[in-house]
């Protein structure tokens, strides 16, 4: 018979509930405010849920009744420069932060709401309510409520979503020398979530000091955690990346309190991670005022038992018990708190002249439509004063130089430049400088700097943001084929891409991106994409593509110097060849926005980037035609240089766009769309273009050929066009 030894888990995973010592020993004024806290929480959530009955909340009303005992909790005994994030369901979770913030850790039940905590509760009801006063201009509303001073990174609405961000941001924090720490709420539903187990695991491999706090009220909207997972006692997800974790009950503060101190011991002593699950209870549904027994997945009976335990009710009866208030005293904390919230809503609403007994909000605290757009990307400002350089116009010393040099060479400059820049990917610390050598030399000079990461886009594409978003660090961020792009696509474009609009217009992101076509190298269908057309059409990203070497060290340093998110095409076909750069400077930006004019000519314009520039120019001589050729080298909407687009159509009157990818995902549809909307008065024909197949490349030589363009489909476009030359303006 074989041996049989049990084994342990590497760190322990323990259950935390208080005795009556514990109420004892507890600090009176922690208690004192642990209940102001609560009341001024449930009396914000009340009064959202009624303005929600009124029709007056846009959007959903993720209420928190219930669930105040573990914000409260955890974080009552934060420091300002720690840091929260959660999910859709988090006024509790900001507010508790945002109160803590302004009161110093400490409330006064004699006189609860002070100037300064009247106008968090303002300034969150009115982000609620969609209004320019709110925390983030009206544009979070219920789901998104940041506030960076308070330590309040920003609460998502994709489940599971926030947690890579927290994970950048604790990084942050242990390689800035503090001792703060990070907290990412979550719920039972984000357990089973890849981005939340895969920052499991980075965080634990890194040591970052990262809380993941689980909300465990049991219900996925309706669906229960026992039809969701085998392993209902949540926290036990901890123990297979070997992190400390506590599961505590949530409806009682003190224990969350108790239990997330002994967590942050582990925390801000560079022990690494920890997991707290709390068991908490939602009175109400998902989403408006009515509770889940209204809709069939779960009783009243089960509602009333767990109503029974009120976090509130808990936390005033200890106190009663220990002579600390009566019930006049614990009337008076909740009248104070409703108090405040009338104020709020006073300030926010009117009666509604045109409906009796309703109210409205007051129309001149709307945010002006003309906003609607501001904050997508900054206006680039950050780039005034900086070293620009035109290496069609540089007629100084150059010095031949491989393109894949060139990369490494300018991001070693930047990083002995800029302590902040950080490189993190797969791979990129091994192997002589990554898979390609376009990091080589870098982890020997700055080993700390240089991360290797677990294959995990999602968890250190997010982490990336979350760096970014913190602002003391500039990641670089490489995917090591695009085609990868689509297991971290939540990170990338509902995170990376719309934090700065989303939480109100006014945040940097600066983060690059780095990525390379590998289009011809036999890699097969995931991995030889083009990611142009994707991030061109999707909201916050800029987007660089350089055809030389000399280009990629303007457009890299304009990249870091950016404070938007900014992805770096690359592509190997170009790695191995060699350029003319200037001696000696890698410190030159590219001019802003400025496209290349490759070659002159007055019979066609042809616009492209990366390495079918050269295929352009290459069939341009072989079929005679006069083609004028735009390396566009800025690709997003907010940089692309229309003027000289336009000034050469003017002059053409016909255009051929040339990509080598695939067609459906190609950068160039909407691109035809905006020359034809732009410039259709100038166009003698309709705007011709070159792409690969519908189908993805395929690892057969013969097929993958067939599925890219290169020369000779650039050739077959010009002759295409040649046929429509005719006609005038």
């Amino acid at each position: 018979m074989p041996e049989l030894e049990s084994l342990h888990p590497a760190q322990p995973w323990v259950q935390l509930s208080t005795t009556a010592a514990d109420w004892e020993a507890a600090d009176p004024q922690l208690l004192a405010t642990m209940l102001g806290q609560l009341h001024l929480i449930r009396a914000f959530e009340e009064t959202v849920l009624d303005l929600a009955g009124e029709g007056l909340v846009h959007g959903p009303a993720h209420s928190s009744i219930g669930q105040e005992g573990g914000a409260v909790g955890s974080i009552i005994g934060m420091r300002s420069s720690d840091a929260v994030n959660g999910s859709h369901r988090g006024h509790h979770q900001f507010l508790a932060k945002a109160i803590t913030h302004v009161s110093e850790n400490s409330l006064d039940l004699a006189t609860l709401v002070k100037p300064e905590l009247q106008s968090v509760l303002q300034r969150t009801l009115a982000e609620i309510l969609g209004l320019a006063q709110g925390f983030c201009r009206g544009r979070g509303g219920s789901m998104h409520l940041q506030w960076f001073e308070a330590g309040a990174l920003g609460t998502n609405a994709i489940v599971g979503g926030g947690v890579p961000l927290g994970a950048g941001n604790a990084w942050a924090q242990k390689h800035a020398d503090t001792s703060d720490f990070t907290m990412s709420y979550f719920g039972d539903g984000a357990v089973n979530i890849g981005s939340v187990l895969e920052t499991m695991n980075l965080a634990a491999a890194w040591k970052l000091p990262l809380g993941f706090f689980i909300e465990n009220n049991f219900y996925a909207v309706s669906t229960h955690v026992g039809e969701a997972t085998a392993e209902t006692r949540l926290s036990a997800r901890a123990l297979g990346f070997g992190i400390h974790s506590w599961r505590v009950d949530g409806m009682d503060p003190l224990a969350v309190y108790l239990a997330t101190q002994q967590a942050e011991e582990v925390m801000r002593s560079g022990q690494g991670p920890a997991v707290i699950e709390a068991e908490v209870y939602r009175f109400f549904h998902q989403n408006g005022p009515y509770p889940g027994s209204a809709f069939g997945y779960r009783t009243k009976e089960e509602e009333g038992q767990w109503r029974a335990r009120d976090p509130l009710t808990r936390v005033a009866e200890e106190m009663k018990a220990l002579g600390y208030i009566d019930d006049e005293g614990i009337a008076a904390v909740r009248s104070q708190a409703q108090a405040a919230m009338r104020v709020a809503t006073g300030e926010l609403l009117e009666a509604d002249p045109e409906n009796a007994g309703k109210r409205r909000i007051l129309a001149n605290l709307w945010p002006d439509p003309s906003f609607v757009d501001v904050g997508l990307r900054g206006d680039a400002t950050e780039l005034e004063g900086a070293q620009v350089l035109e290496p069609l116009e540089y007629d100084g010393e150059v010095t031949s130089t491989r393109f894949v040099d060139a990369v490494a060479a300018v991001v070693g400059r930047r990083m002995e430049q800029d302590a902040r820049v950080v490189v993190l990917g797969e791979d990129v610390h091994r192997l002589g400088g990554g898979t390609n050598g376009a990091t080589k030399g870098l982890s020997k000079a700055y080993p700390e700097r240089v991360l290797g990461t677990p294959i995990s886009e999602n968890a250190f594409a997010g982490l990336g943001g979350g760096m970014a978003l913190d602002g003391r660090f500039r990641p670089i961020v490489e995917f090591m084929y695009p085609d990868f792009m689509w297991v971290a696509a939540d990170q990338v474009f509902n995170q990376i891409g719309k934090a700065r609009h989303m939480f109100g217009g006014d945040n940097p992101v600066p983060l690059v991106l780095r990525t390379k076509v590998a289009m011809g190298s036999g890699y097969g269908s995931q991995h030889l994409m083009d990611p142009a057309g994707i991030f061109a059409t999707s909201p916050g990203w800029r987007i660089v593509a350089p055809s030389t070497a000399a280009d990629y060290i303007g457009l890299m340093n304009a990249a870091l110097a950016l404070e938007d998110p900014v992805l770096v095409i690359e592509h190997v076909d170009l790695y191995g060849q060699k350029h003319d750069v200037p001696v000696g400077d890698l410190d030159y930006q590219l001019p802003f926005g400025k496209a290349a004019v490759r070659r002159a000519g007055a019979d066609v314009t042809v616009i492209s980037y990366l390495s079918m520039v050269g295929h352009a120019l290459e069939a341009a001589e072989q079929t005679g035609i006069d083609a004028e050729v735009i390396d566009l080298r800025w690709l997003d909407r907010a940089s692309i240089d229309w003027d000289t687009i336009g000034e050469s159509i003017k002059k053409t009157n016909s255009v051929l766009i040339v990509e080598q990818g695939a067609r459906g995902t190609s950068y160039g549809g909407w691109l035809a769309d905006e020359i034809q909307r732009r410039y259709f008065d100038w166009l003698d024909q309709p705007v011709e273009r070159v792409t690969g197949s519908d189908a993805s490349p395929s690892i057969s030589k013969v097929l993958e050929r067939a599925a890219i363009a290169r020369t000779e489909e650039v050739v077959a476009g010009l002759e295409r066009v040649r046929v429509g030359f005719g006609g005038g303006n």
